[in-house]
């Protein structure tokens, strides 16, 4: 793989990237959800995000749905269609609940300390992504946050991190995402971006897709191969 220069900016993805979503699970427990398809509803989460960026054409805005209306359609596809709105509205209300991972702020403390612009690029609303900020005290340390969906533009389609490159005013080339997520290396990369991947997701790198520029056990290691590119 050519040796990538080192980028201008840093995004970073929201969701299981700076913020884990398997507190959620009690959430699940609560709504009488068993534990087990709490994986089941991710799949059809990311399924049904992945199935509105291919119906936007890449570029164009897709369908008209927000990021709330996917998360209850997976609740409801994994029920059967027997959760009660107000189990929905206690999942929703605890992914604005979440935690960051404990070394997301040095992570991004690391990259504005080297002079790096940092943005967050996420499917959701931007007030999700806001709010877990703000309540985390990371907020200062994120110049944008960047919504894909409600713009109808969704991960991994280009479109999305097209957002981004406005937001920042940055080409591809200077931008660099920081992601646990293999499915985002491989849009961010399509898209001509600098790619770094954390591990502390999914243990192990997807092999059908291109390798991405950087690894690392955590965003700490992650940030810190993409600050040592030339």
């Amino acid at each position: 793989m050519p040796e990538r220069p080192r980028p201008d900016a840093l995004v970073f993805d929201v969701l299981d990237t700076l913020f884990p979503l398997a507190p959620l699970e009690w959430r699940f427990r609560e709504a009488g959800i068993p534990r087990v398809l709490m994986t089941r509803w991710s799949d059809h989460l990311l399924r049904d995000s992945f199935a509105l960026a291919l119906t936007g054409d890449g570029g164009s805005p897709g369908p008209d749905r927000s990021f709330g209306d996917v998360v209850r359609g997976a609740l409801r596809d994994i029920t059967g269609h027997q959760i009660a709105p107000s189990a929905e509205d206690a999942i929703l209300d605890g992914m604005a609940g979440l935690d960051p991972r404990p070394e997301a702020a040095a992570a991004l403390g690391a990259a504005r300390a080297a002079g790096l612009r940092v943005a967050t690029l996420g499917n959701h609303g931007d007030a999700l992504a806001r709010g877990l900020l703000e309540r985390a005290g990371l907020l200062d340390l994120v110049e944008e946050v960047v919504a894909a969906g409600p713009a109808a533009r969704w991960k991994p389609a280009p479109g999305a991190y097209r957002l981004a490159e406005q937001a920042l005013d940055t080409p591809p080339e200077r931008l660099a995402l920081v992601t646990a997520h293999g499915w985002d290396t491989a849009g961010a990369g399509r898209a001509g971006w600098t790619t770094g991947w954390s591990a502390h997701l999914e243990g192990r790198f997807p092999s059908v897709f291109a390798e991405p520029h950087v690894r690392g056990r955590d965003l700490t290691e992650t940030v810190d191969g993409l600050l040592a590119l030339p």
